[in-house]
């Protein structure tokens, strides 16, 4: 029998982490894996060579699933992505061909929710704040502004994959733990042991506030200055989604009036921050490069998703990561 005709299209940087050779081994075994590799340039440049093309391979600098592609890729039917969001590569007219779209945003989820995991559980025992005070006392009496996590009360910005998995991380280490998610049920929040609260009284009650919402048109800015002025004296905003949650401007001056308060950003508006931002030099801020995702060998968790789920189209399973047009529509 012929085996699928698969072709892998993605940036060269990253490739070697996200397909490893034993990825690439496994794909060998159970497809006909064209070479060479592609990125999507060198996939504008080649007309032809998508055209016996049945499933595409893409990750970090996929190409755009539009009509002017599927016009070159006849005999194409899914697109497997070893990355997280697919909405800036999917459009209609790949709905409209049927195409299946599979997203390994959930193995890039688990190092997010890791980093998220621990940074909360610090901010919660007040260790950056001691750190700030230790640094400017030089003294051991600087832990006076350090505590203990049980008791703390953690607010959750959205109960999807990163903050559902977050959530179970917590479970045992003696946190209350607060969300706000308009489309998480109660079922869902009990089995995580969450109490799904309105958004206002999340940021008045919760210690550490951690955003795990999708950058849409209704979230962008949604973490304004009224939110933040609700937050508790030495509360602490987490936020390793997408800077754009928050109104940044508002943040600045919150953080620059309110020195109690104490930002851990992995993610910012603009990536890195203008060099003359605020951002840099309010000692209440810590700003990591976006790093909370898959880096490294992490990657290969895609790979393997893809390898996985690539395997279980071929044998006429039921895909387990598979993105709907309608679910696309409420994620990032």
């Amino acid at each position: 029998m012929e085996r699928v005709k698969v072709r892998l299209v993605m940036e060269e940087r990253r490739r070697p982490d996200v397909y490893p050779a034993e990825v690439l081994a496994d794909i060998d075994r159970i497809a006909d894996l064209a070479r060479p590799f592609l990125t999507a340039q060198e996939l504008a440049d080649q007309p032809d060579a998508l055209r016996d093309t049945e499933v595409l391979l893409t990750g970090w600098g996929a190409p755009v699933i539009d009509a002017a592609l599927l016009e070159r890729a006849p005999r194409l039917r899914a697109v497997l992505h070893a990355a997280g969001s697919v909405k800036h590569i999917v459009t209609d007219a790949a709905w409209e061909r049927g195409v299946v779209v599979v997203s390994a945003a959930s193995a890039n989820a688990e190092p997010v929710a890791a980093m998220t995991a621990a940074q909360i559980l610090l901010a919660a025992r007040g260790v950056q704040a001691s750190r700030r005070v230790y640094r400017a006392e030089r003294s051991l009496a600087a832990s006076r502004v350090a505590s203990g996590a049980r008791g703390s009360v953690v607010g959750l910005v959205a109960l999807g994959e990163i903050g559902r998995r977050v959530a179970e991380r917590l479970r045992g280490t003696g946190v209350r733990m607060l969300a706000a998610d308009p489309f998480a049920s109660a079922e869902t929040a009990a089995e995580l042991g969450v109490e799904l609260v309105p958004l206002e009284e999340l940021f008045s009650d919760s210690d550490v506030v951690s955003l795990h919402a999708p950058l849409l048109p209704s979230t962008t800015g949604m973490i304004g200055a009224a939110l933040l002025e609700r937050m508790p004296r030495d509360a602490t905003l987490i936020n390793t989604a997408r800077g754009g949650l928050i109104d940044e401007p508002a943040l600045i001056d919150v953080l620059s009036r309110r020195g109690d308060l104490t930002a851990l950003l992995d993610v910012t508006v603009t990536e890195p921050p203008a060099s003359d931002s605020p951002l840099w030099a309010l000692e209440n801020v810590e700003l990591t490069p976006h790093v909370a995702g898959s880096m490294g060998a992490d990657r290969a968790g895609m790979g393997q998703l893809v390898c996985d789920e690539l395997e279980r189209l071929i044998e006429g399973g039921s895909l387990r990561h598979e993105i709907t047009r309608e679910a696309l529509a409420r994620t990032a």
